[in-house]
């Protein structure tokens, strides 16, 4: 294992983590290498193939637009979301792109951007190609990438020898499951967070990574506000209304209602997911957490934490983060966090477990409790289909955020009233999501092609 808290946990813009914020780094992957080929200068056009996944809901996603960002050098962390849609126009008005080191490349996306629908390749189903042509049209470079999910992104030597791309570091306290997780800190009577921690000091000191920490919380919370407030329709043709800022202002207005209905804190916990997936449907700057599909769950039960929980504190948000940031990386391990590639299970069911772990964690609960909320966030998600109507990451995306969120605090409060034993092992949830699927059929796996995708009537 030495995948990083920050390799789960990245900031980057909507709507999603492998269909947007991978292709974009594809890009700018494929740019700096011709940089360091020392070949831009003789570079006359460049093509995009998508594939798989990215083809069939490329455009939904704003895959097209991701990869122009990334050929004009673009980063999902840098890039200005209000200065996307005129970056685009440009590009697509001039049919050039304009890079710093040379004057323009001729690329008209509607010509070379391709969608191979019918095709994929055959290491994921999310694959996209990158060709650079000189002046005579002659191929003088060509890249294969595959984005996995959760905006990692590989290419096609390291797809055939792992899943991810990962740092061979030496940590102080390797883990590969959840059994040797637990093992780790009962013989060294550390928890959860404290063993994270100890990890990612091999990369950075511990005041770095804490800044950090709070850093992508901020984000979180920010991206929670806005939604709040940022009234208007979602990108795209089903014309979705967004619902947080009339929730928020609903829930502002009646405190003492609240007061009296015992379940009320669960509308504020659908507020936040849906004021973050609305955010990330509209393009906006989220964290992937660990994808963007399924960006609300951590913040929401977070924010739940921070707002309800009345012994919450700095320490406790941050344990909470370091603890599902490690339950994440066992199933970047040894499954997936790929709708494409697993359903939406391995999307919104590995941000629900990653929630009830943390949100365990952060109310001072034991390594055998965390490990058994993280269990039960994910076997209840098991089996989830990524359907998105219209390839959009709107309907299901949304609402499915906030049902994962309340699941994930109901989970944690399951393990926190336990001792801590339980049938099913965190190891084996996870066996079992990686083989469902498996099983499941491509057209449930964000190709829009089966479920709701094609049983909701398009307005």
């Amino acid at each position: 294992m030495a995948i990083s808290f920050f390799d789960l946990f990245k900031i980057g813009i909507g709507p999603s983590s492998s269909h947007t914020v991978g292709p974009m780094r594809a890009a700018n992957r494929f740019l700096m290498g011709l940089n360091d080929l020392g070949g831009l200068d003789s570079v006359s056009s460049v093509s995009v193939e998508l594939y798989g996944s990215l083809a069939l809901t490329g455009i939904g996603h704003g895959t097209d637009k991701a990869v122009i960002l990334g050929l004009l050098g673009e980063s999902p962390e840098t890039v200005d979301p209000d200065a996307i849609q005129s970056n685009i126009d440009r590009v697509k008005q001039e049919k050039k792109l304009h890079l710093e080191r040379k004057s323009w490349i001729t690329f008209d996306p509607k010509k070379q951007i391709l969608f191979f629908r019918k095709e994929s390749l055959p290491l994921h189903p999310n694959g996209l190609i990158f060709n650079a042509y000189d002046k005579d049209h002659k191929q003088i470079h060509r890249r294969v990438y595959y984005s996995v999910g959760g905006g990692f992104v590989v290419n096609e030597e390291t797809a055939e020898k792992d899943r991810l791309k990962k740092d061979q570091s030496d940590l102080p306290y390797p883990f590969t499951s959840g059994k040797e997780l637990l093992g780790l800190c009962d013989a060294h009577s550390l928890t959860i967070a404290e063993i994270m921690l100890a990890n990612e000091k091999v990369w950075r000191t511990e005041q770095e990574i804490m800044t950090r920490i709070n850093e992508i919380w901020e984000v979180m919370k920010v991206c929670i506000d806005r939604g709040c407030r940022t009234e208007g329709v979602l990108p795209g043709g089903l014309k979705v209304q967004r619902r947080a800022p009339r929730m928020f202002q609903d829930l502002m207005n009646r405190p003492q209602a609240s007061m009296q209905d015992p379940l009320a804190v669960l509308d504020w916990v659908n507020l936040y997911a849906l004021a973050v997936n609305e955010e990330n449907a509209s393009g906006s700057r989220v964290v992937t957490a660990p994808t963007n599909g399924a960006a609300g769950i951590v913040p929401s039960v977070l924010r739940y934490y921070e707002d309800f929980i009345p012994q919450a504190n700095a320490k406790g948000i941050q344990d909470f983060l370091l603890t599902a940031a490690a339950i994440g990386i066992l199933y970047a391990e040894n499954a997936s966090i790929s709708g494409a590639e697993v359903g939406c299970q391995g999307e919104v069911g590995v941000a629900c477990s990653m929630a009830a772990a943390g949100l365990v964690a952060a109310r001072g609960g034991r390594p055998d409790q965390i490990e058994q909320a993280a269990e039960v966030g994910m076997e209840h998600n098991l089996g989830l289909t990524c359907d998105p109507v219209g390839g959009l990451v709107q309907i299901p995306c949304i609402e499915r955020n906030a049902m994962g969120a309340v699941k994930a605090i109901n989970a944690a409060r399951m393990a926190l009233r336990g001792d801590g034993s339980h049938f099913v092992s965190l190891d084996s949830v996870i066996k079992t999501m990686r083989q469902t699927g498996q099983d499941m059929k491509s057209k449930y796996k964000e190709t829009s092609r089966g479920g709701l995708a094609v049983n909701v009537i398009e307005c």
